[in-house]
């Protein structure tokens, strides 16, 4: 049986800093019978929608629902069955299945072979739930389907699923609840022992998410020498024997979700405890002492931001000489307590924006409450345009240890300013991708 897997793309220009698309290569390495997948990425190559196939599996997300909808007419036009599944897919399968004859609820490892029995036997369901379940022993992704693709020199490698937090604007907790679960760390250390590229990214949500597992993990990681990066929660910084063991163990970068200088924003957004133990400067003292590079990320839009913060919020990016930051609208999306009460509000400007045919990417979607909408997206653009002039680049590159520890260092800084920079011009206003 031949599987085509496709994930779309949110811009119509093809992409210059692609990653390997981890859940493609999770669901090819799922084989129940024989299959034959092929595997297609519209953000950096076309869809040869004539090759045959038997079946479609597309994974979506809020961004890219638009371009998924449309790649699955091109094949309900040739009479090709067509699965939807993803975070969207899950939030709002209603309208996934105005498009597809098939959603998947939840991650689908578990419930995807099931579904292909039933295809193969001519029963395929309309909808599939997988159950969340606590074991993740032996996943292995198949990576071959990403053969022969242009993608940035980094690993996505996935140790644990699930979040301990809850904010507004996120649909993690949405997605998983009180899931929290890992892989073992033997598993790990097998997959990246056999990865090519050396730098690794590790895809969790919040990889402090499970503090005793977390240094068992980075434990492991010391004899590999390779470098990695990952998405923090900023009270890692309370445990210095578990940043201590990140230096050790490769860690080159970190996301920070910063969001806010603003107290009362951090409270509406339910991300107060960003200040609760520790002040900004202290935790980005503690990863810059054990050379470690941040990227601080900041949302502007709720009720307490005025214009002003995104003055403060530039200021403080560039006085700590952040690796990478950025500046974004507040977007709410389906399956976030955010989206239902800005809906509930009628202060949504599209509903649904992501089905919009005239939407601009990096433009606000809502109506704030001390600014106009342009005003946001005004502000948004022109602090992610002055953190990236090369001026500020210059001066960002001089920051001790973290940046100038070696000179691979220095060369991954460089590389990602020059694409944050570029695709930052190159992407607002864009509208969604079309086929």
């Amino acid at each position: 049986m031949r599987v085509t897997l496709i994930r779309p793309s949110m811009s119509p220009h093809k992409a210059r800093d692609a990653m390997e698309p981890l859940a493609m290569a999770i669901l090819a390495s799922i084989k129940p019978f024989d299959i034959e997948y092929k595997f297609y990425d519209f953000r950096i190559e076309e869809i040869p929608f004539d090759e045959p196939t038997d079946l479609v599996a597309i994974t979506v997300e809020t961004y890219t629902a638009l371009c998924a909808y449309r790649i699955a007419a091109e094949y309900k036009k040739r009479n090709i069955p067509v699965v939807l599944g993803g975070y969207h897919a899950t939030f709002l399968p209603e309208e996934g299945l105005l498009h597809a004859d098939a959603i998947v609820s939840g991650d689908a490892e578990e419930c995807w072979p099931r579904l292909l029995q039933d295809f193969k036997d001519g029963k395929m369901q309309k909808y599939y739930k997988s159950l969340i379940s606590t074991c993740l022993k032996g996943i292995f992704p198949d990576r071959s389907i990403f053969d022969g693709k242009r993608y940035a020199p980094v690993h996505m490698v996935q140790f644990g699923r699930g979040c301990k937090y809850n904010c507004d604007f996120c649909s993690i907790k949405t997605f998983y609840g009180d899931y929290l679960a890992q892989r073992p760390v033997e598993d790990i250390v097998k997959e990246i022992q056999g990865l090519k590229h050396k730098h690794i990214f590790i895809v969790d949500d919040n990889i402090f998410s499970y503090k005793e597992k977390t240094k068992e993990l980075f434990k492991a990681l010391i004899p590999l020498k390779i470098k990695w990066s990952s998405q923090v929660s900023i009270d890692i910084t309370d445990d210095l024997e578990l940043v201590d063991l990140m230096a050790k163990s490769g860690c080159i970068s970190v996301v920070i979700g910063f969001e806010s200088l603003n107290k009362k924003a951090l409270n509406e957004m339910r991300k107060g405890w960003n200040l609760t133990n520790r002040t900004y400067q202290d935790a980005v003292k503690i990863m810059r002492d054990h050379g470690i590079m941040i990227y601080g990320t900041f949302v502007h839009g709720y009720d307490t931001d005025t214009k002003d913060s995104f003055k403060y919020n530039l200021e403080f990016a560039l006085e700590s000489k952040f690796f990478l930051a950025n500046f974004n609208p507040l977007t709410p999306t389906p399956g976030t307590n955010l989206y239902k009460r800005l809906s509930d509000q009628k202060r949504l400007l599209h509903d649904p924006w992501w089905l919009d045919e005239n939407y601009k990417w990096g433009h606000a979607q809502f109506i704030p409450s001390q600014m106009t909408p342009e005003e946001l997206t005004e502000g948004c653009f022109n602090a992610r345009k002055a953190f990236s002039e090369f001026s500020n680049i210059g001066k960002r590159l001089f920051n001790g240890t973290a940046h100038l520890g070696s000179p691979y260092h220095v060369g991954v800084f460089l590389a990602a300013n020059i694409v944050q920079r570029y695709e930052i011009r190159s992407k607002h206003g864009t509208t969604l991708a079309k086929i």
